[in-house]
This record gives structure tokens, C-alpha cells and sequence, in this order.
């Protein structure tokens, strides 16, 4: 693949790694964030700052984002320095952020208004799959327009997929949340459990996580748990937002997801005891704190 002007718009915990991989493929990155100071190491590795979303479009052949909030995401694309705020060079727009899948649907209406292509790619992994380049990537929009992204995606991940038109990447994502939620609880039970029962809890993980009841969150971020490490791969904060999504998601479609609900209901308490910008697995915490035993 010939090397191209990438633009990157957020550079958070995931990415900062998912831009690095497309400089070090050789990319001439162009970069926005809303504190110039998280994109340092990408400057350092040869990324171009620009000032706005607006700034990174002009500049770039395809746009990238990965920000934290649907409003965020309206902001840099239809705001007045927005990446659609005007006529710019880039021909190419991919929001990774996870959002709603009607916004992902006027983003792509209102790039087509504008001759620009658009998917929405919302990925799985955390830092672990950002790090490595391994992330799960979802895709919706057009079949021609994911083709001339997919070598961009390589770079990214490994398990990819075109889902459907637009807002079918972000409906996959809603689900693949929705099967972590319910998960997350069961992980921090059983190794509540195993605590409680005096195992040792990486020894624990080395079997159970071999077993029927192995996850990637059990066999991943359970040994986060027992370390004591509860550093965010991915944010409570940011988890409590998609979780909304999916709860109004499923209330358009009258469909009743109780286990997401509770799963939600436990992470709106984890914001409460101010564990926002912890890891999802921090969840851990929360249970601890019901049964009263000491972090």
C-alpha cells in the first residue's frame, strides 16, 4: 500500500497505539486533540500537529476519530472547525469512536452530501488490542469504501468486518458490550469467590481460565484483579456510556435486557465511589465494598 496523509483525531488510551501503527507502516500522520500534550509521543514519531478537526482534514487523504462521547464526536465533525465544516482534501472519513448508530447514519448522509465516503468502525480489544494491533474492528457503510480502508484497518487489528450499511459497526458494538457487561459481573464474582476462599487467585485464572468459564476478560483482565492493577484499558466512564446507547438502543426496539441494566445499574455505582476513570475491572471494587472487605 502506497503511504498516504492519514489524519487522527484523538489520541486517548486506545488511540494514540492505533495511530502509531499507521506511522510506523510509514504514513504521514496529521493529528488534533483536545490537550496537545497526548499526542507528544505521536508528534515525536514524526505526526504533524493541527489545530482543529477542520485543520487535520485539509490536510489529510482520510480521517480517522476516536474520541470519547457521542457529543464529542458531533462536535468534530459538524462543529465549526468540524472535519464537515467545509470543502477539504480528505475523501475518507472513519469514526471509531463507539457512539450511536444514528449518528454514524448522518455522518454518513452529510459526508455524501459532500462527495465524501464514511464508515463507522467502532473496535474491541482496549489497550491490549490497541497495543499489539489486534483489535476486534466493526465496520458499517459501504462494501467499496471498506475495501479501500481495510489495509488501514490491517494495521489496526485482526478480527474485521464489514457488518452491513451505516450504523451496522456500531450496532455490532452495542451487542459486543452487552455480552461484556454481563460477563464482567461474572468475573468479579468468582474471584471474589476465590479470595474469600482463600485460593490463590492467579492460580485460580490458570485453571478456570483454561475451561468452559474462559473469557478474554477473565483470562485478561482477571489477572489485572489479582495484581491489583486496575489501570484503565478501557474507562468506567466511557463503559457507562455505551451501556446507555445500548439501553436506548434496546427501548427503540422494545426489547428488555435485564442483564445489561443491572450490569449498568453496578457501573453507575462504581461512578458514584468516583472509580470513573478506572478500568472496567474495577468493578471488582465495587463488589469488595458491598461485602466489606478492604481494597
Amino acid at each position: 500500500m502506497a503511504a498516504k496523509n492519514v489524519g487522527w483525531i484523538g489520541t486517548g488510551v486506545m488511540g494514540k497505539s492505533m495511530c502509531s501503527h499507521l506511522i510506523k507502516a510509514g504514513h504521514q500522520a496529521y493529528v488534533y486533540t483536545r490537550t496537545q500534550s497526548k499526542a507528544d509521543e505521536l508528534i515525536k514519531a514524526g505526526a504533524v500537529w493541527c489545530n482543529s478537526p477542520a485543520g487535520v482534514a485539509e490536510k489529510s487523504d482520510i480521517v480517522f476519530s476516536i474520541v470519547g462521547y457521542p457529543s464529542d464526536v458531533e462536535d468534530i465533525y459538524f462543529g465549526k472547525q468540524g472535519i464537515l465544516s467545509g470543502t477539504f482534501k480528505c475523501t475518507t472519513i472513519v469514526d471509531m469512536t463507539t457512539s450511536e448508530p444514528s449518528l454514524a447514519q448522518t455522518i454518513a448522509e452529510k459526508a455524501a452530501e459532500k462527495s465524501i465516503n464514511s464508515l463507522d468502525a467502532p473496535v474491541s480489544g482496549g489497550d491490549i488490542g490497541a497495543k499489539s494491533g489486534k483489535l476486534a474492528i466493526m465496520v458499517g457503510g459501504e462494501e467499496s469504501t471498506f475495501q479501500e480502508v481495510l489495509p488501514f484497518f490491517q494495521l489496526m487489528g485482526e478480527n474485521i468486518a464489514l457488518m452491513g450499511k451505516a450504523g451496522a459497526g456500531q450496532h455490532t458494538k452495542m451487542a459486543n458490550q452487552i455480552k461484556i457487561a454481563s460477563t464482567m459481573i461474572g468475573v468479579v464474582e468468582s474471584l471474589l469467590y476465590g479470595y474469600k476462599a482463600g485460593l490463590d487467585l492467579n492460580e485460580l485464572l490458570d485453571v478456570i481460565g483454561k475451561g468452559a468459564a474462559a473469557s478474554w476478560s477473565l483470562n485478561n483482565l482477571g489477572r489485572r484483579i489479582a495484581a491489583g492493577d486496575f489501570d484503565p484499558g478501557f474507562f468506567i466512564k466511557h463503559f457507562v456510556k455505551d451501556m446507555g446507547i445500548a439501553l436506548a438502543e434496546a427501548r427503540k426496539m422494545q426489547l428488555a435486557l435485564p442483564g445489561l441494566a443491572l450490569a449498568h445499574q453496578f457501573y453507575i455505582s462504581a461512578m458514584s465511589l468516583g472509580y470513573e476513570d478506572l478500568g472496567t475491572h474495577a468493578l471488582y471494587k465495587v463488589f469488595q465494598r458491598m461485602n466489606g472487605i478492604k481494597e
